[in-house]
């Protein structure tokens, strides 16, 4: 009888998962191939967060400087030059507004300091008449440009065809933010008082900003 009623004990001891700590990462992945697929794809969603939120961040200034210009120079002959770089901003804003409740990432904390700096930045600029205004554009449009650029590389480092939809996006923004820079020169940006000055200071606010915004 000892031998019967042992047997199905011995069964269900058998029929238990063995869970070993030692073969856990954080709990969820185990070690090895596992454990390096699982941390790869945390640190792939870290690395679209960061993206996606920097982008945020810099889409929602950009939005932000143009309306600061235009409080100051919508109704003059530049205004409609000015409107129409800023209704592309919407719809790249838009887009990243989409993303970021796509992928669940957080907003970066400083989303109400870059709608008074940014706004500020563009009435400022504007103040000293169009040219000011389109040397602050070309400023800005420059530096997202090239950021977009770091971050087109780092995607098709990564993997193209993973990526393929952000990297079309990015893309084309890019695009865009050239565009607007072009039409920040061809209105006299460069005529505008201590230009290179200005445009350094600027862009180095731009490299601060795309910094914090990305880990905040």
């Amino acid at each position: 009888m000892e031998r019967v009623t042992a047997f199905p004990s011995l069964l269900l001891r058998s029929a238990r998962p063995r869970v070993q700590s030692k073969g856990w990462s954080a709990g969820f992945c185990w070690e090895g191939a596992q454990a390096a697929r699982c941390l790869s794809g945390r640190a792939e969603r870290a690395m679209l967060g960061r993206i996606i939120r920097v982008d945020h961040a810099g889409e929602f200034g950009a939005n932000r400087i143009y309306a600061g210009q235009m409080a100051v120079l919508g109704k003059t002959p530049v205004g409609p030059v000015i409107q129409q770089m800023w209704d592309q901003e919407k719809e790249h804003l838009e887009k990243f507004n989409e993303l970021i409740v796509d992928h669940r990432v957080r907003p970066t904390l400083l989303i109400p300091f870059w709608n008074v700096a940014g706004f500020m930045l563009g009435a400022g600029t504007a103040l000293l008449g169009k040219e000011g205004a389109m040397a602050c554009t070309v400023a800005v449009e420059e530096s997202i440009s090239q950021h977009y650029n770091n971050q087109i590389r780092l995607l098709m480092e990564e993997d193209p065809e993973r990526h393929k939809e952000l990297l079309d996006v990015l893309k084309k923004f890019r695009d865009e933010e050239m565009e607007h820079h072009d039409t920040g020169l061809a209105h006299d940006a460069e005529m505008a008082p201590a230009y290179s000055l200005l445009k350094n200071i600027i862009q180095a606010g731009c490299k601060a900003a795309i910094y914090i915004s990305e880990r905040i």
